[in-house]
């Protein structure tokens, strides 16, 4: 048999596009009869804000790399000119169905129940009269109209501002006629406001603010005469450009660049669809943009701005119902976690079981005096974190608090930057990792003397400390004692707070050493297993699958003949279904009410070839990273092995429930499209997460 090359460019799917085609997924739960009908609204917004951010970080980079002449470097060989044009052709099909969704299914649905945005010719006399009267107290001293003349140049618009480009007829006080304004709207103004209850005409009645702003903004110029107002909407390159090897402060650097932010290059240009052509002109050459960048639409130029409206429609029947996050078994009957935590290994899986016993672990640990130190890794909190107020305490309390923020988490630099001054001023050790690489791994150790002896207790998670996303995203954590194990993230913590070689770890594999190499080591034995005639099988969930060398790797697997489950909620390089290549290897993709979130690598590792059954041999890991270029190269992460036989057993299982699920399951096929499991009905309906939700919550779902 001839050997495939396993490198050809057309067995890798583009990143990018990859990732366009999660955010259509999101997008078809706003289409979903069986969701909640606010739920779908959210959903739309999602969609919306998920874009936002694909412009602002992925497609900014493209850009730049065409702007560098940077020729293809991707597995898929794609030039990023080939790569920016295929995004166009795929975002302008998303941004037409996001506003379909809107139009067609959003809004006449929501007049069905009762909700109903008021467009501004159907206002009554009573509502006309209410709008003028809001506009001038309320919109209008804080409105700041901009003549653009040669003295009046056209203003550097902020990221994702709601602005408009109105034309006037007239001339000005000073004799002026350049017929054209630009007036911006403030971020603190609502762009959803309420009719008061005395003049709205239904339960909830709504205009959007540039409703408002459309019928009133002559009276911004008086005695001229606006004969057109469109909004636009400009989004920038958002990514903060810090020297590593020029920087000798990365706290202050990032304090520098963040205000960048708001004012870096344009990347895309969203205008209303009834602006006129040679005012669209005119704003591509202010923003220095091409007719590829632009978008037409058809309402609001920020849908993300509409999520307002789930919190002012008080409907529960409307929204997922309520749930309360189940108490592990295990730390039920024992206010004492750390006594707890000492008899055996507990695994919390969120949003199903409560994130609160691991704030409580550091709650306890901040008010005990047979704790001596507490080192954590923050990537993401709250600005209210419960967590931050405990480290806080402690580091008051005396204690030796070290902990490590990265500062450089995308979007949260602003708040990090926060946290890292309170804790430094409340006495705690605050680093901010290695230059050079994000310290992304999840990790708190706990050194408490207990007798003569010193015991670590350790929490390890694939997710943040984020009491807040603790609720919407699946995440695990795992809580124990084991003294290998917490020996190694001993040895973690003293690579990122000190200096000197990599120290050898026993059980854990880390990012960038050693977990790379780890993971083709053990997909080859898989290889190696199935070749000598024992069982090999190997499933993978986690957000992303990028990196070039794992994925030929697991072409090998799937030629060799071993069944490859892969679980990939969003980027998915791998392309599946290739004759020859990857007939083995199934893709799904989990889209629900909550963002899977977790990470975990089976193996099969069958040492007994006629122990089917048995889990005991195999290899099950939990893992802050996925499987991408960034998380094995270019970021500090932790990879832990689950050892508990019991807890072996649960992770297998519910990796199995989320391989049955017929419900929110998305099968991606070889040329790169996803399709949703279509089951018969006299299939019995398998949500996974529905099912986990049920048996680990307090209130089970209906």
């Amino acid at each position: 048999m001839e050997e495939v090359n396993l490198k050809k460019p057309e067995y890798f799917i583009n990143r990018e596009l990859s990732l366009l085609e999660f955010n259509r997924r999101v997008l078809e739960l706003a289409k979903n009869e069986q969701v909640p009908f606010l739920e779908r609204l959210l959903y739309l917004c999602i969609s919306c804000s998920n874009l936002d951010e694909f412009f602002e970080v992925r497609a900014a980079g493209v850009k730049q790399q065409i702007s560098f002449h940077t020729p293809a470097t991707s597995a898929d060989n794609m030039t990023p000119e080939e790569v920016m044009a295929a995004i166009g052709a795929k975002a302008q099909e998303l941004v037409e169905e996001q506003y379909r969704v809107l139009n067609e299914i959003i809004l006449p649905g929501f007049e069905e129940i009762g909700v109903i945005f008021t467009r501004r010719e159907s206002w009554n006399e009573e509502q006309a009269k209410w709008v003028k009267e809001y506009f001038e107290n309320q919109l209008l001293p804080v409105l700041s109209p901009l003549g653009l003349d040669p003295a009046h140049p056209f203003p550097k618009v902020m990221n994702k501002s709601l602005n408009f480009i109105v034309s006037l007829e007239g001339k000005d006080a000073f004799g002026r006629d350049s017929g054209l304004a630009v007036v911006q709207a403030p971020r603190s103004l609502p762009r959803i406001v309420s009719f008061p209850d005395e003049i709205a005409t239904s339960e909830h009645e709504f205009i959007f603010l540039s409703s408002i702003i459309h019928a009133h903004v002559s009276m911004m110029f008086p005695g001229m005469k606006a004969t057109g107002c469109y909004q636009f909407r400009v989004t920038r390159n958002s990514e903060l450009f810090v020297d590593d090897e020029e920087v000798d402060d990365l706290l202050r650097a990032l304090k520098g660049e963040l205000p960048h932010r708001r004012f870096g290059d344009a990347v895309r240009l969203e205008v209303a669809d009834n602006c006129p052509q040679n005012m669209i002109e005119y704003l591509l050459k202010q923003v220095n943009l091409a007719w590829d960048d632009l978008y037409q639409v058809n309402g609001p130029v920020n849908l993300e701005r509409l999520k307002e409206v789930y919190s002012l429609v008080n409907k529960p029947a409307l929204r997922f119902p309520f749930f309360s996050p189940g108490k592990n078994s295990s730390l039920k009957n024992n206010d004492n976690v750390f006594e707890t935590i000492r008899q055996k290994d507990i695994l919390l899986h969120h949003p199903y079981e409560s994130f609160s016993p691991i704030v409580k672990l550091i709650r306890q640990a901040a008010d005990d005096p047979k704790v001596l130190a507490i080192k954590q890794t923050l990537y993401r909190t709250g600005s209210e974190s419960s967590i931050v107020k405990a480290l806080v305490d402690a580091a008051k309390a005396g204690k030796e608090v070290t902990v490590i923020i990265e500062l450089r988490a995308r979007f949260d630099e602003e708040a990090n930057i926060g946290l890292a001054t309170v804790l430094q001023k409340a006495g705690a050790h605050v680093v901010y990792g290695v230059v050079g690489l994000k310290t992304h791994a999840k990790m708190l150790l706990i050194i408490r003397r207990e007798g003569q002896a010193i015991r670590r207790y350790a929490h390890l998670g694939t997710g943040n400390y984020h009491a807040g996303t603790a609720r919407l995203y699946t995440d695990y954590g795992l809580l124990t004692s084991d003294g290998v194990i917490t020996e190694d993230i001993h040895k973690l913590f003293l690579q990122l707070t000190g200096l000197g070689k990599i120290l050898k770890l026993k059980k854990l594999l880390q990012s960038p050493f050693t977990l790379h190499d780890t993971m083709l080591e053990y997909v080859q034995r898989e290889i190696d297993h199935i070749k000598e005639g024992k069982p090999a099988r190997i499933i993978v969930k986690m957000n992303s699958l990028v990196e070039p060398q794992i994925i030929t790797k697991l072409y090998e697997a799937s030629q060799a003949g071993i069944k490859i489950d892969l679980i990939i909620r969003g980027v998915c390089c791998l392309r599946p279904g290739i004759e020859g290549v990857s007939e083995n290897i199934t893709v799904r993709s989990i889209i629900g009410r909550f963002l899977e979130h977790t990470r975990v690598f089976y193996f099969q590792n069958a040492q007994a070839p006629n122990d089917k059954s048995s889990i005991d041999s195999s290899i099950i890991l939990l893992s802050s990273a996925d499987w991408m270029n960034r998380n094995f190269f270019k970021r500090v992460e932790a990879c832990f092995p689950v050892e508990d036989k019991k807890i072996k057993k649960r992770v297998f299982d519910e990796l199995q429930i989320y391989l049955e699920d017929n419900s929110q399951a998305w099968i991606l096929n070889s040329d790169g499209c996803y399709e949703l499991i279509k089951r018969k009905d006299s299939d019995e309906e398998i949500s996974a997460q529905k099912i986990l939700l049920k048996a680990m919550s307090k209130i089970a779902m209906s």
